[in-house]
């Protein structure tokens, strides 16, 4: 990839890492900028013209910084403003994320199929419309699950509370024999170990990572290496490695789930950055010292 532009992907909060990591593992030498809404998280519980609001400026902020693509890691995000987002900016080409039902659907051999996602995910026109072209007779059973994105931005992967949880709401997946569990939402993934123990054997848990990955990889090679903002010589400072994280909280908090979370996916540690809402733009912070 050429040093015109990154991939920038943009969630309410820890949850696109998932994808992130992915694009990275099978992008080793692309340059990503990573915008993580945390003051604004979780998305899942808001209305879908606030989370296309929010959506609109994380965008505007990539493409200022000089993104050739943009990777809306977040279920819900997606859902609330995927086709909104390619209307506005026609040009620019866009990856989002939607519940894995297709391939689901086509492996269950109990024909039941589970998804998780958030309140928003399940409003969206996006979910519609793949339950209306794939659904056919199978037992969809469709879970809300409000508390767990707060727990992995929490970091309580592994504890008794997020445990309730799971098994409040994979119950009825349970006994409705799943064996196909679509995780709707890119904070899920990283609760993959507990909700594995917790569902049926056999039952195949479904994380879109690697297919958005494979999606971004497949879009760069069709469109090119340059992408829509190449004016930018080195646009978002990156002084420190070819990755940068941005949050619109606290630094410090955010860059140790980082670490958490992505254990040894950056050796010299990652490079995050505070950014400010100022009304309707984002900025960086001017108060912020690139020297700490």
């Amino acid at each position: 990839m050429e040093e015109d532009g990154f991939i920038g992907v943009f969630d309410s909060g820890v949850g696109g890492l998932s994808v992130w990591s992915e694009i990275v593992r099978q992008l080793p030498h692309a340059r990503t900028v990573y915008v993580a809404d945390q003051a604004h998280v979780p998305y899942g519980c808001r209305s879908l013209m606030e989370v296309r609001a929010f959506a609109e400026v994380i965008t505007r902020f990539l493409l200022d910084q000089g993104a050739k693509i943009i990777v809306i890691a977040s279920n819900t995000t997606s859902a609330a403003a995927l086709y909104h987002l390619r209307e506005r900016f026609p040009d620019v080409p866009f990856v989002g994320m939607e519940p894995a039902l297709k391939p689901a659907i086509e492996r269950t051999r109990t024909g039941a199929v589970g998804v998780m996602a958030t309140p928003a995910t399940f409003q969206g026109g996006l979910f519609a419309n793949l339950v209306k072209r794939y659904s056919g007779d199978v037992c969809l059973l469709c879970q809300p699950c409000p508390g767990l994105v707060e727990a992995v931005e929490a970091g309580a992967l592994d504890c008794a509370e997020t445990e309730v949880l799971l098994k409040k709401y994979l119950g009825p997946m349970v006994d409705a024999d799943v064996d196909q569990l679509v995780l709707g939402c890119t904070h899920y993934p990283f609760l993959r170990p507990l909700i594995q123990r917790l569902v049926n054997p056999g039952t195949t848990v479904i994380d879109p990572a690697a297919p958005v990955a494979r999606q971004v990889a497949k879009v760069l090679a069709e469109r090119g290496t340059r992408g829509p903002s190449s004016r930018h010589s080195n646009p978002h400072g990156n002084r420190n490695g070819k990755h940068v994280f941005f949050t619109s909280n606290d630094v410090s908090s955010f860059t140790h789930r980082i670490r958490q979370l992505l254990s040894n996916s950056l050796a010299d540690g990652p490079n995050v950055r505070p950014l400010a809402w100022l009304e309707d733009r984002l900025e960086m912070d001017p108060g912020w010292d690139e020297e700490r």
